[in-house]
């Protein structure tokens, strides 16, 4: 099991959480607000517990659950108290319309937060693809992208601590086409499958 810190209050938040603490990892809920992340930490039970703003996270798995514009400015502030962690982004930059990405460029918010982060510090892109209430009910596949071999290694075995399939796609550049991934998730929910009750997997074929 894992020791986890999550930054944010919201529904991905609680949805992480909730799952966190039901597959027995430590959870920590930091937020901006204190009485939300105490709020929160009170409705996950399971022993989670309530840290500060902008100090030393308690876990080794940080999770910047945030929206997209104030994930790297939440990891600039929280500056070397990130270092010697695994610094999860869960975040899609989309565009006003749903239909693309909000940087033109191919980049993507983890590899803006491994740029804005300490040195010493993992970044993963993971939790991207799946919607909020597929994490609360389902075991969907959940895709991860890094460099650091060892970073996604603990980032997959907290993902199956959750039920879940844990999918590596390769190197932290993937993390570009991992946010497409969730503007398709998006088209397809409102076209070809018409609702939410559904995440990207990978289905083998019969050996």
């Amino acid at each position: 099991m894992s020791d986890i810190s999550i930054i944010g209050t919201g529904n991905m938040a609680r949805a992480i959480g909730a799952r966190a603490t039901a597959g027995g990892n430590t959870v920590e809920v930091m937020g901006r607000d204190q009485s939300k992340a105490a709020d929160l930490a009170k409705a996950l039970g399971g022993g989670a517990t309530t840290g500060e703003w902008g100090t030393a996270p308690a876990g080794d798995i940080v999770i910047v659950a945030l929206l997209y514009d104030g994930v790297v400015p939440a990891v600039v502030q929280y500056g070397d108290a990130l270092a010697g962690k695994v610094v999860v982004d869960i975040s899609n930059p989309f565009n006003p319309t749903f239909d693309g990405l909000a940087h033109r460029e191919e980049t993507s918010i983890a590899q803006e937060v491994a740029n804005a982060a300490p040195a010493g510090t993992s970044v993963v892109k993971a939790f991207n693809t799946v919607f909020r209430h597929v994490l609360e009910k389902g075991r969907p596949d959940v895709f991860i992208a890094g460099d650091d071999a060892r970073a996604k290694a603990t980032v997959e075995a907290f993902v199956e601590s959750l039920g879940m399939r844990p999918l590596d796609v390769g190197g932290l550049k993937m993390a570009h086409w991992l946010e497409g991934a969730g503007v398709v998730t998006v088209g397809l929910a409102n076209h070809g499958v018409g609702n939410l009750d559904f995440s990207l997997g990978v289905t083998a074929l019969p050996a």
